[in-house]
């Protein structure tokens, strides 16, 4: 998946930990159905509480967009996180008797603190590149991560979880984030991005919240 040309660049850039994330024991585990359920759940409800922060994070894209169109793209992905990836988290947790209540009342894991507000520090601390920088390892990822497995699934048990990021509507919401980036990145940086003083620092920005991707998958393992 390419989803616009800075985000390829950015992968690129991450290396051997981008691999490290989306083929991470815990992603194929989801692939071939061996990931044990607790384990799974024990992820959702951790995602949950991701998704809170990831949303307020994402609406402060908002606020940092220069234009219009920068402000509408980042609203959609706001409701496309609050409206559709949670609700599948509580109707998950709902079938294995988890109630949104009970969701609420998890306490959130260290590894969960770290990245999400290493996101959110980004974005109060930078601009908007800054922010999307920190934000796309987990949207372009998982819509990576959802395409692959459904291609290449071995079996049904996570089949949902599959098909939720495989989507077109998931897809689309990956498309337009990366029509986004290259937007901000272009009015911002240019033509020649890659050679801007400041491409290094975002290169770094989205290698780190990758890194933290790898961390979440890990304590996703550890129920």
């Amino acid at each position: 998946m390419s989803y616009g040309t800075t985000f390829p660049a950015w992968r690129a850039a991450a290396g051997e930990d981008w691999p490290a994330y989306t083929r991470h024991a815990f992603v194929e585990g989801l692939r071939d159905g061996t990931l044990p359920r607790d384990a799974f759940l024990h992820y959702l409800v951790q995602d949950y509480i991701f998704l809170i922060h990831f949303g307020r994070a994402w609406a402060l894209s908002v606020t940092k967009a220069d234009t219009v169109d920068e402000m509408r793209l980042a609203a959609g992905t706001v409701n496309a996180l609050i409206n559709d990836e949670i609700a599948l988290h509580i109707q998950t947790c709902a079938r294995a008797g988890l109630s949104e209540k009970a969701l609420q009342r998890a306490d959130e894991r260290p590894e969960n603190l770290a990245y999400t507000r290493y996101v959110l520090d980004a974005g109060h601390s930078g601009d908007l590149l800054d922010l999307l920088a920190a934000l796309a390892p987990c949207v372009m990822g998982y819509g990576e991560i959802g395409a692959r497995l459904a291609a290449e699934k071995t079996a049904d048990t996570y089949a949902e979880w599959i098909a939720t990021y495989a989507s077109d509507d998931y897809q689309q919401v990956c498309t337009d984030v990366g029509a986004l980036i290259d937007g901000a990145v272009a009015r911002r940086l240019g033509d020649a991005p890659q050679t801007a003083p400041r491409w290094p620092a975002l290169c770094h920005r989205f290698r780190t919240a990758t890194r933290l991707e790898v961390g979440f998958w890990n304590m996703g393992l550890i129920p």
